[in-house]
C-alpha cells in the first residue's frame, strides 16, 4: 500500500514537472513568432505556425479514427464554430504578441476563464453561483488596470489579445456542446484546419516569402508549439487537473523573463497589478469548480493550435475542460 501511494506521488510529481516544461516550451513558442517583430502579416505567422503544428495529428489519432472522420461531424454547426473560433483565436494571439509586451499579452489573454463563465450562461443556460460571477467581475477590474482607458492609447495589440482569449472561450464552449456526440478527431480536425484554411486565405493579397531567419523562426513557433502539447498531454495522464491547471500562469514569470532578456521590455506595475487580479480571478474559478466537483478550462487553449492535443488526450484533462 506505501508502495502505491509513493508511486502515486511520484507520478504526480512527473505530472507537474511535465506541465511546466509544456508552458515553459509554450512561452518560447510565442517568444518565437514576436522576434519575427511583424516582418509577415499575422495571418501568414499564423498559418505556417498551423502547418508545423500539424506534427501533432500522429499523437491524437486514437485507435479506429480514420482522417475522413475529420470532415465527418455530426454536429456540423458546432463543427463550422470551432473552425472559426480557433482560426481567430491564432490570428489574435500572433498580433497580440507582435504588439504588445509578452507579459502584457498574457496579462489579457488569460481573461479566457472569465469569457467562458458568460459563454456557459447564455448559450448552455449553466448556473453559475455568486463565487464564479465574482471570479468574472476581478478579471475584468483586471483588464481595466491593464488597459488604463484614457491614459494610454490602445493598440492592435490589445484587441488582438482579447480576440484570441474571446475565440478561445467560443472554442472551449462549442467542444462542450458537441458533448460525447462528436469525434474528438473530428474537433481537432476543425480547429487544425481552421488555424490554417483561413490564414491561409487571409494572407495571400499581403503574402510575404519568409527569409531563412523567418523560416526557423516559424519553424520554432509551431514545433515548440507541438512539443508543448506532447508535454500536456503526457502530464495530464499523470497528474490530476487540479494541479496541472494552475501551472498554466507560470507563463507569466517567462514572458517577465524572455521580455527582459530577449526584448527589452520592462513590467510596469499596472501591468503586475492587473495580471495578479487576472490570475486570482481565474484561480478562484478553478477552486470554486474543483469545491463542486469541476474544473476550469485552460487559459492556453486562447493560442488556437497550441493546445489542440491535450483536449484530446487523458481524462484528467477533459475534466479540466468542463466548467
Amino acid at each position: 500500500m506505501t508502495n502505491m501511494l509513493h508511486t502515486g506521488k511520484d507520478e504526480t510529481l512527473k505530472g507537474v514537472l511535465l506541465a511546466l516544461a509544456a508552458f515553459a516550451a509554450f512561452s518560447f513558442s510565442d517568444a518565437s513568432v514576436k522576434l519575427i517583430h511583424g516582418a509577415l502579416p499575422p495571418f501568414e505567422s499564423a498559418f505556417f505556425g498551423g502547418m508545423f503544428a500539424l506534427a501533432v495529428f500522429p499523437w491524437a489519432m486514437r485507435p479506429g479514427d480514420r482522417l475522413r472522420d475529420i470532415f465527418t461531424a455530426r454536429r456540423r454547426k458546432v463543427w463550422l464554430l470551432r473552425f472559426f473560433s480557433f482560426a481567430f483565436g491564432v490570428i489574435g494571439s500572433v498580433t497580440a504578441f507582435t504588439h504588445l509586451p509578452m507579459a502584457e499579452a498574457f496579462a489579457l489573454m488569460f481573461l479566457q476563464p472569465a469569457f467562458v463563465t458568460i459563454m456557459s450562461v447564455l448559450f448552455l443556460k449553466e448556473r453559475v453561483k455568486v463565487s464564479r460571477w465574482m471570479a468574472v467581475a476581478i478579471g475584468f477590474a483586471g483588464v481595466i488596470i491593464v488597459l488604463r482607458p484614457g491614459y494610454t492609447p490602445l493598440s492592435i495589440g490589445h484587441v488582438g489579445a482579447l480576440f484570441a482569449g474571446f475565440g478561445g472561450a467560443v472554442s472551449v464552449v462549442s467542444f462542450r456542446a458537441a458533448g460525447r456526440k462528436e469525434k474528438r478527431i473530428s474537433l481537432l480536425g476543425a480547429g487544425i484546419l481552421g488555424s490554417i484554411c483561413i490564414p491561409g486565405l487571409l494572407m495571400l493579397p499581403s503574402f510575404v516569402w519568409p527569409n531563412t531567419q523567418q523560416w526557423g523562426l516559424l519553424a520554432s513557433y509551431g514545433l515548440l508549439a507541438a512539443l508543448a502539447n506532447m508535454l500536456l498531454a503526457s502530464s495530464t495522464t499523470r497528474a490530476p487537473a487540479a494541479y496541472v491547471g494552475p501551472i498554466q500562469y507560470s507563463q507569466m514569470l517567462w514572458a517577465i523573463i524572455l521580455g527582459y532578456l530577449v526584448f527589452q521590455n520592462g513590467v510596469n506595475r499596472f501591468t503586475l497589478l492587473g495580471a495578479t487580479l487576472i490570475i486570482a480571478s481565474g484561480l478562484l474559478t478553478l477552486v470554486r469548480g474543483k469545491q463542486v466537483g469541476t474544473s476550469m478550462p485552460h487559459a492556453a487553449a486562447v493560442r488556437g493550435h497550441h493546445s489542440v492535443l491535450a483536449q484530446f488526450r487523458g481524462r484528467s484533462w477533459t475534466a479540466l475542460r468542463r466548467q
